[in-house]
């Protein structure tokens, strides 16, 4: 599976390369999340622009990815989601779990948001 790897200070952005995210696509994905995770990136955007179609293991990797981020105090964050995949997660009931932004904008806004309130806490204690 190809996909584009882009570095922040403060974030990710993981794009998969093609239209379908599956199990085989999902395995290659986790191993990219635990290794980002492992050096210091507490924050993932998985940009799913290019995917037009999705299954339950290909979308269930987010869970990982979400535990992952969320016990380092990080946020990990689906953007520019299809209709299509869009209610499949719905229909899963997973875009409770799962944060969804419209646009990678709107991502890097609710990850700086998180960061801001982790540096106060910090400041606080």
């Amino acid at each position: 599976m190809k996909f584009t790897v882009d570095k922040f200070e403060r974030y990710v952005v993981i794009e998969p390369l093609q239209e379908k995210l599956d199990g085989a696509a999902a395995s290659h994905l986790k191993g990219e999340f635990m290794l980002r995770n492992t050096s210091g990136q507490r924050n993932i955007v998985l940009d799913l622009n290019k995917v037009q179609e999705t299954d339950e293991v290909g979308i269930r990797i987010g869970l990982l990815a979400r535990r992952l981020c969320k016990a380092t105090g990080g946020l990990f964050i689906l953007t520019n989601l299809n209709a299509e995949v869009f209610a499949y997660i719905k229909s899963l009931g997973l875009d409770k779990y799962l944060i969804i932004a419209e646009n990678i904008e709107k991502a890097k806004d609710l990850i700086f948001g998180n960061e801001i309130r982790l540096d106060l806490r910090e400041e606080q204690s």
